[in-house]
């Protein structure tokens, strides 16, 4: 089956306003620049947007928080975004603050059916607020809901015309994970290259959970935050 769109806007021709979307990516590092783009070309609003981070205020989901095309955000660290700090402040934005491994195990979860799971992580604290709590072997644990999405947004170093994914190095973060938790997965790879010429054994995210995949462009692979170390004297 050949998956393969002509390009990002054609890849999101059917997100409507209202829409879940899970975005891969850590820092900005491994995030679907160009689909992005396009969600911001489509002009679609009050968009819930589950992603590690909220990018910087010029790039990443930083372009989707300056048009506030985002309703509400569910991630583990948001910080390096002014527009993001500011919004939230005035009430402009709703958040879900995650622990990070606990984000990236609700997504899991969602991928695998799961629908909640118990974890240590957060008891004590005000993440607690709202969740059942249980005791295991004399430990307390927090109950954690599976996080599924309409869409997810994935970015790959090779795809096939299946939709058969490999990433590169540490672009393989929450991309495979959020491949397998949304009723569509978009992919934009670097490389599209024709059906057979992936080593199975290669092969990160199947194509079976990928619906629709497109060769990106003009990637820029931004440094999220530079720091220099100070010269010797």
């Amino acid at each position: 089956m050949n998956k393969v769109v002509k390009n990002a806007d054609e890849a999101v021709h059917d997100i409507q306003d209202g829409a879940t979307i899970m975005v891969g990516g850590f820092g900005l590092c491994g995030i679907p620049e160009n689909l992005i783009a396009a969600l911001k070309r489509k002009g679609v609003k009050d968009l819930t947007m589950m992603s590690n981070n909220a990018g910087v205020d010029d790039f990443g989901l930083g372009l989707l928080l300056q048009t506030r095309q985002i309703r509400k955000m569910i991630s583990t660290y948001v910080g390096e975004n002014k527009e993001f700090e500011r919004q939230f402040l005035q009430g402009e934005l709703e958040l879900e603050l995650v622990p990070q491994g606990t984000f990236a195990e609700r997504i899991r979860a969602g991928g695998a059916g799961i629908p909640a799971f118990f974890t240590p992580t957060g008891v004590g604290t005000p993440v607690e607020q709202g969740k059942e709590k249980r005791v295991f072997d004399g430990r307390e644990y927090l109950m954690e809901r599976a996080l599924k999405a309409d869409f997810a947004f994935v970015k790959a170093w090779k795809g096939d015309a299946m939709g058969n994914l490999v990433y590169h190095k540490t672009t393989r973060n929450f991309n495979p994970m959020m491949a397998t938790a949304a009723r569509i997965t978009i992919a934009e790879v670097e490389q599209l290259v024709p059906i057979g010429s992936i080593d199975p054994d290669s092969v990160h995210t199947p194509g079976v959970f990928v619906k629709r995949i497109f060769q990106g462009a003009n990637y820029e692979k931004r440094i999220e935050k530079r720091t220099n170390r100070p010269k010797s004297s």
